[in-house]
C-alpha cells in the first residue's frame, strides 16, 4: 500500500478509535450540508448535523437542542438569536435549518446540546456556517473576457489594481467562472483547489467558488489576478464526443465580487468590470483531455502584483452570463492530494528520459529543468511500456482526433526560458504510471526532476480493510486508486481516454465509493447535472454532464439509472432524504417514460452486460430487472414522501414487471433465468426479483455455474456488479470468496498478479480493445468486502446505520478479516478471527446506534442477536 495513504488511513481511525474510551457523552464531527465549517453555501435550510461520542454500552442520545446566531459568544453561551430549537426529545443527529431566514453573505455560528441515556446534558464547541450570493441579484461584477474567439490559443490572463485605506477587518472573494481559472491575491495563488469551478452544464447552471482572503490583503496597494482555463467549456481539442461542439462552447469569461468588511463596520466591494485589464503571457494552449503548452520566454513575472506594470495590457469587455443559475459550488474540492516521487528513472539517450512512479493515477506532474534557452520539452503521459522501454500510448488515444504534432495526447510541451524553468499543468490532468521526457535539444534529468501528484476529489477516507490476505488488500488499494482517479467534481469512467461521467460506471460502484469515502457532496452534485441533463420526456444521456453526445439507443436503464441508485444509496448510508427528495420528479418521469415505452413491462432499452470474459446475457432480461430497480425504488421514495397515491401506483407496477421477468425468463423447474449465464442468473437473484421459493435454486444453480468456471468469473459490468453479492447473500459465501480472491484468469486477483495497481477495463490483458489500465465499471468488489465478509449493511428502515445490519460470512480461507467503516453515527467495525473451530467476532457499534447480528446457519447457538452501542467480544463454535 502505498505509505502515505496507509498512514493517513490507520492515524484517522486511531484518532476515532481512541474515543471508544470516553466515559461521558459530547458531541462532536458537526457539520453543515456535510462540510466542516464550508463558507459559500447557497442552501436557505442548510443540514445540521452531528455525532455524540460515549464509550459506554448502550449510549444513546436522548434529547437535542440546536442553537444559532450571528456572535459567536451569545451561541457560547447558549443565545441563538436565529434559532433556537429548545429541547427537544429526539435521538435525529441531522436537522435542516428552519430559523429565521437566513442573509447573504453572513456567518452563523452554532452549536449543539445534546441529552445522553441518564438525560446528563453536554455542547459541543461552536462552529459555523457561512452563506454566499444565494441569489444571482446579490452579485455587484459583470461577467467579463479578453474579447478573443473561441479558438484563440493563448490563455487570458486579468488583473485589476485597488487601494484599500482602512483597516480589514475581513475578506471574501466571490468568483464565477465559465471554464477554470486561477486566482491570486497580490502574488499569491488563493486556495489550493484545483480545477475550479466543477464541470457543468454550464448553459443551465453555473458555480462560484468562495475563498476567505482576508490573511492576503493589505493595507494600501492591492491587486488580484485571474488566469482563465478552456477546461470542459471551450474544447478546443477533438475527440469523438463531439465537446468541440458543444452548444454552450465560449471563450472563458468570468465574473468575481471581492467583498471587504473593514473593521469600523463599513463594507467595499471591488467588483469586475471595464476598469480591469487582460493580456496574454507564458500559457500558451490548455487542453483538459490533452495537455499544456507554455513557453517560459513569454512569462510576464508579477503580473499579479501591485507594483506591476500593465500599460500594454488591454482593456477588458462585457460577456453575457453563461447561465441564470449560478449557484455556490457546496462539494469537496479536487486538490493534489499525494505527492509522489519517481520510483526509477531511465535514460534513454541525452533527449529522452522515461520516468516510473510505481503506481497508476489520476494527475499532474511538476518538471524542474535547465536548457538553452527555446529548447521545446515534451512531457508524454501514458500508462504502459514498449518492449525497448519507451513509452506506448495505444491503449489510451484512441479516440483522439486532433492533431498528434500540434496538440499531442497527455503531453505537456514546455518552452525554456534559458534560465531554471518549473512547470505544472494548472488547467489539465492525464491518467498515467509512466512519462516520458523528450527535448529537441540536451538536457540532464535525474530522479529527482519530475515529480507526480495524485489529483482527485479530496474526499476524506470513512473505511478500512485489513484481513490476512495480501491478495485481497491490495485489491482493496487498487480499488480505491481507480475510484479516486475516477473522481473529479463527478465519477468518471478513466481519467486519460475519455474522462467522461459514464453514468453506469458511476452506480455500480456507489457502494464502494460510500463504504470507503465521504462522497456525498459529490454525488449530490452529479445529481444536479442530472437534472440539467434530463429530457423533459424523461430520457437522459449515458454521459453526464454531455455536450450532446449520449441520448443515443443504448443510453437505458442499466446505465441511466444512475438517477434512482445514487439517491437511494445516499439515503441508506446517511440518513438524508434531500437528494432523494430533490431527485423525485426525475426518477418519476424517467419510470414513466420506460413504462409508455414499454407495453408489456419488459424492455431492451440498455447497453447490456458490457465487456464480458465471452459468455453474453439477455439484454431485455438485464433492463428490465433495472426497470424494477427504479421503479421500487420510486415506490420506497414515495411512501418516505408520504405520497400514496405514488405508491400504491409504483408498488403495483414493480410487480408487475417482476411478474413479468420471471414469466417470460424464469424456468421454475430448472431455476434458470434465460440461458443460465452467470451474469442471467446474478443480476436477478442481486436485484431480489427471484420469487421467494425459488431463490435457493437459482443460487444453487449459479454457484454450480461459477464452480464448473473454476471459480472464474464469466461476466461484464452487470454480473460483476450482481455475483458476490448474488453468491454470499443466498448461502454461498465460501464459493463468493474464491471467486473475489481467485487470481489467474479471468478474475480481480489476475490484474493484481500482474502488477495492477488500479483496477482495469477489460478481464483480458491482451484485449485489443476496451484496455484502460484505470476503470471503475468493475469496482464492486471493493464494496463487497464490507457486505460479503465484514456484514455490514445500512437498514432501509432506520438509514444512515441508525440500525445496522450485521452478516458477516466467517470464510474458511482467511485467518481473520476486519472492517472498518465510519457511518453518520461514527465507527462501525466488524472484525472476525479463526481460532480453530471456533471464531472470535468482535463488534463496534457506534453511540446512538444499535445492531442486529444475524449469524450463519454453521454457527451453533441463537443465530440472531441483538446489539447495543459499544463495544462486543463473541465467540462462536463453528460446525463446518
Amino acid at each position: 500500500m502505498n505509505k502515505l495513504l496507509g498512514t493517513l488511513l490507520f492515524s484517522s481511525f486511531l484518532s476515532i478509535g481512541s474515543i471508544l474510551g470516553q466515559s461521558l457523552c459530547t458531541p462532536s464531527g458537526l457539520k453543515s450540508d456535510h462540510l466542516e465549517n464550508p463558507i459559500g453555501i447557497d442552501n436557505p435550510s442548510p443540514r445540521l448535523s452531528w455525532q455524540i461520542q460515549d464509550g459506554r454500552t448502550g449510549a444513546k442520545q436522548t434529547a437535542y437542542q440546536i442553537i444559532v446566531g450571528t456572535d459567536s459568544l451569545e451561541v457560547l453561551s447558549g443565545k441563538g438569536s436565529q434559532w433556537d430549537t429548545k429541547k427537544q426529545l429526539s435521538d435525529k443527529i441531522q436537522v435542516a435549518y428552519a430559523g429565521n431566514p437566513l442573509s447573504p453573505c453572513t456567518r452563523y455560528y452554532w452549536k449543539v446540546n445534546v441529552w445522553d441515556m441518564e438525560n446528563k446534558e453536554s455542547s459541543s464547541p461552536v462552529h459555523s456556517f457561512e452563506t454566499g450570493m444565494m441569489d444571482s441579484k446579490n452579485w455587484q461584477g459583470a461577467w467579463i473576457g479578453d474579447g478573443r474567439d473561441i479558438d484563440h490559443a493563448s490563455a487570458p490572463y486579468f488583473r485589476k489594481k485597488f487601494t484599500t485605506g482602512k483597516t480589514v477587518k475581513s475578506a471574501r472573494a466571490y468568483i464565477a467562472v465559465a471554464g477554470l481559472y486561477e486566482l491570486y491575491i497580490n502574488g499569491e495563488k488563493v486556495g489550493n483547489h484545483r480545477l475550479d469551478p466543477m464541470y457543468t452544464r454550464f448553459d443551465r447552471r453555473t458555480l462560484y467558488v468562495t475563498y476567505d482572503v482576508t490573511g492576503q490583503l493589505r493595507q494600501g496597494a492591492n491587486a488580484i489576478g485571474v488566469l482563465l482555463g478552456n477546461g470542459w467549456y471551450n474544447h478546443q481539442s477533438k475527440a469523438v464526443w463531439d465537446f468541440d461542439r458543444a452548444p454552450w462552447r465560449n471563450r472563458p469569461a468570468f465574473c468575481l465580487d471581492l467583498r471587504i468588511t473593514y473593521t469600523d463596520g463599513s463594507i467595499e466591494t471591488i467588483p469586475t468590470d471595464l476598469s480591469w485589464r487582460t493580456s496574454s503571457g507564458a500559457l500558451v494552449f490548455n487542453s483538459i483531455y490533452t495537455g499544456e503548452h507554455y513557453d517560459a520566454r513569454l512569462e510576464q513575472k508579477g503580473w499579479n502584483t501591485p507594483d506591476f506594470d500593465d500599460s500594454k495590457w488591454r482593456g477588458v469587455g462585457f460577456r453575457g452570463a453563461p447561465s441564470r443559475n449560478i449557484v455556490a459550488q457546496q462539494i469537496r474540492p479536487i486538490r493534489n492530494v499525494l505527492t509522489i516521487p519517481a520510483k526509477s528513472v531511465n535514460k534513454i539517450d541525452e533527449k529522452t528520459y522515461v520516468f516510473d512512479f510505481g503506481q497508476n493515477m489520476s494527475g499532474v506532474t511538476r518538471i524542474k529543468v535547465s536548457g538553452e534557452k527555446g529548447t521545446e520539452v515534451r512531457i508524454k503521459h501514458g500508462e504502459r511500456l514498449h518492449d525497448n522501454g519507451r513509452l506506448d500510448m495505444s491503449n489510451i488515444d484512441v479516440y483522439y482526433r486532433g492533431d498528434k504534432e500540434k496538440d499531442p495526447f497527455q503531453t505537456d510541451i514546455l518552452i525554456l526560458s534559458g534560465g531554471e524553468d518549473e512547470c505544472m499543468a494548472k488547467f489539465n490532468y492525464k491518467g498515467f504510471r509512466y512519462v516520458e521526457v523528450t527535448s529537441d535539444k540536451p538536457v540532464e534529468l535525474d530522479q529527482n526532476s519530475l515529480t507526480a501528484y495524485f489529483m482527485h476529489s479530496d474526499v476524506p477516507p470513512v473505511g478500512k480493510i485489513n484481513t490476512s490476505s495480501e491478495l485481497v488488500n491490495r485489491l482493496w488499494w487498487a480499488t480505491n486508486n481507480a475510484y479516486l482517479s475516477n473522481l473529479m467534481g463527478y465519477p468518471t469512467d478513466c481519467p486519460q481516454r475519455e474522462k467522461n461521467g459514464w453514468t453506469g460506471d458511476g452506480h455500480f460502484a456507489i457502494e464502494t465509493a460510500l463504504y470507503n469515502y465521504d462522497g456525498i457532496t459529490v454525488y449530490e452534485k452529479w445529481l444536479a447535472d442530472h437534472r440539467d441533463e434530463q429530457q423533459p420526456n424523461g430520457v437522459l444521456p449515458d454521459i453526464i454532464p454531455t455536450g450532446g453526445w449520449g441520448y443515443g439507443t443504448d443510453n437505458g436503464l442499466d446505465w441511466t439509472s444512475t438517477i434512482a441508485i445514487i439517491p437511494w444509496n445516499l439515503y441508506l448510508f446517511y440518513g438524508d432524504s434531500k437528494p432523494l427528495a430533490d431527485c423525485y420528479e426525475n426518477i418519476k418521469r424517467y419510470v414513466d417514460y420506460v413504462n409508455r415505452t414499454s407495453p408489456n413491462h419488459l424492455t431492451s432499452w440498455g447497453r447490456g452486460d458490457w465487456v464480458p470474459v465471452k459468455s453474453h446475457s439477455n439484454k431485455e432480461l438485464t433492463s428490465s430487472v433495472y426497470f424494477y430497480v427504479d421503479t421500487k425504488i420510486l415506490a420506497q421514495a414515495a411512501k418516505l414522501f408520504n405520497k400514496p397515491d405514488d405508491y400504491a401506483y409504483y408498488t403495483a407496477l414493480a410487480e408487475k414487471i417482476k411478474h413479468a421477468v420471471n414469466d417470460k425468463y424464469l424456468n421454475k423447474e430448472t431455476g434458470i433465468y434465460a440461458n443460465g449465464s452467470q451474469t442471467e442468473l446474478s443480476v436477478p437473484l442481486q436485484w431480489k426479483i427471484v420469487p421467494e421459493n425459488e431463490i435457493g435454486k437459482v443460487a444453487q444453480n449459479l454457484a454450480k455455474k461459477v464452480e464448473e468456471a473454476g471459480f472464474h468469473l464469466d461476466v461484464g459490468v452487470l454480473g460483476a456488479k450482481a455475483i458476490l453479492n448474488a453468491l454470499s447473500e443466498n448461502g454461498y459465501p465460501e464459493t463468493a470468496y474464491k471467486v473475489a480472491a481467485q487470481d489467474t484468469y479471468p478474475s480481480w486477483g489476475w490484474w493484481i498478479v500482474n502488477g495492477a495497481t488500479t483496477l482495469l477495463e477489460n478481464w483480458d490483458l491482451q484485449a485489443e480493445r476496451d484496455i484502460s489500465d484505470n476503470h471503475m465499471m468493475f469496482g464492486e468488489i471493493g464494496g463487497w468486502f464490507y457486505k460479503g465478509l465484514g456484514g455490514i449493511f445500512p437498514d432501509p428502515e432506520q438509514p444512515g446505520f441508525k440500525h445496522i445490519l450485521l452478516r458477516p460470512n466467517f470464510v474458511k480461507e482467511l485467518k481473520h478479516f476486519e472492517a472498518q467503516h465510519q457511518s453518520p453515527y461514527g465507527q462501525i467495525t466488524s472484525r472476525w478471527e479463526w481460532n480453530r473451530k471456533k471464531v472470535n467476532y468482535e463488534v463496534i457499534v457506534p453511540a446512538n446506534s444499535t445492531a442486529t447480528l444475524y449469524l450463519p446457519d454453521y454457527v451453533k447457538g441463537d443465530k440472531i442477536i441483538e446489539l447495543e452501542a459499544g463495544k462486543h467480544n463473541l465467540t462462536f463454535v463453528v460446525s463446518k
